[in-house]
């Protein structure tokens, strides 16, 4: 563990991990906290109980007194409000990020560590493979990725959960098993049951399908060193709130040039964990080709041209049009924007996000 933080130059006092009470999540903790503490480095333990099922609050209780019992710091952190009828799995998923980003962000706390292991891997592999994902969705999780300022590490991506469950038998700690683990109705659990006929049939294994992977992020780590590239010399940001960059030289550019940076635009504006779906991102690319191309929607951003330029903002939903004395206000306690001419969307992105003002 300590070699997978001098690898990435991690060398924060206090480490955030993720833990739901499963086996991999506590096993992470535990092998992080004993790697850490010697060394006079603290571990804090974040459980988000999405309240979806009757024993989530018991299972988040069990993760916390495990964690007294440690010496761990822990806090359980809640989604409230209503839950989607459709979409569970994916609206659970950015819940959960989203809890997790925010108390990183107010404690101050810039790493936060998830236990996704090898099989998770496999898995997202297949499932990015079956909505038609592109290079980017196909190389999988990175052991180590950006989300908004929030850096998250993923130690465990070349281990076998099996090894993880083995760990904490010798520690004699008891892991949650949760029954959505086997409804048929998630995706990912129709894949991890098919992953083993896979193999029995055809011989290709979960440490194929990620040598593969990793194969693929070879040229995913080239195209993204250009599009970096592309992004400082012609993206500007406002506030890291929205940019605009030149339409007619971002469409000069080569078509993956172009693709991987819609996506990682919109991945930033949209604070997004996973990039948006390649089929949409192609969409959109050929669309804001067209003359008559006005916006669209994509990964909770709107896309839209105005000035010659291509704007991203958050999705703003608006039930009334901002006041002039707002803006003014906000470009009182702005200077830098009196007398930038900035489009509606933007300004009203910039003051719903800095004055927190609702209209």
């Amino acid at each position: 563990m300590l070699n997978f933080l001098k690898k990435y130059n991690i060398e924060d006092n206090v480490i955030a991990v993720g833990v739901s009470g499963g086996a991999d999540s506590l096993a992470l903790v535990l092998w992080l906290n004993e790697c850490l503490q010697p060394v006079g480095k603290k571990t804090i333990a974040l459980t988000v109980n999405h309240r979806l099922r009757p024993e989530s609050d018991e299972e988040a209780d069990y993760v916390h007194q495990l964690m007294k019992k440690e010496g761990i710091e822990h806090h359980i952190l809640l989604w409230e409000g209503d839950k989607p009828v459709t979409g569970i799995e994916e609206a659970a998923r950015e819940a959960r990020y989203r809890l997790l980003k925010n108390w990183c962000t107010e404690h101050q706390v810039r790493c936060l560590c998830v236990a996704h292991h090898l099989l998770d891997q496999a898995e997202t592999f297949m499932m990015r493979l079956h909505r038609g994902s592109g290079l980017t969705g196909l190389c999988g999780m990175q052991e180590v990725s950006e989300l908004n300022g929030l850096t998250i590490l993923r130690p465990f991506l070349k281990k076998n959960p099996d090894e993880l469950k083995a760990f904490l038998r010798q520690r004699d700690v008891q892991w949650i098993t949760d029954s959505s683990n086997d409804c048929d109705d998630f995706l990912r659990v129709r894949i991890r049951k098919f992953l083993p006929q896979m193999q029995e049939t055809i011989g290709i294994t979960p440490q194929r399908l990620v040598e593969t992977m990793s194969v693929l992020n070879q040229s995913r780590e080239y195209i993204q060193n250009q599009v970096d590239k592309f992004i400082k010399n012609n993206v500007r940001f406002w506030d890291k709130i929205g940019i605009c960059v030149s339409l007619s030289v971002l469409i000069r550019q080569h078509k993956e040039i172009i693709y991987h940076t819609l996506a990682e635009l919109i991945k930033i504006i949209g604070e997004q964990v996973y990039t948006a779906r390649a089929e949409d991102i192609e969409r959109l690319a050929d669309c804001m080709q067209q003359s008559d191309f006005k916006g669209a929607t994509l990964g909770h951003c709107e896309v839209f041209v105005a000035q010659g330029k291509l704007w991203i903002v958050p999705e703003l939903k608006l039930k009334n049009k901002m006041p002039k004395k707002v803006w003014d206000d906000f470009v009182t306690n702005n200077p830098r924007y009196n007398k930038v001419k900035l489009p509606y969307k933007l300004r009203v992105a910039l003051v719903k996000t800095k004055m927190k003002v609702e209209f």
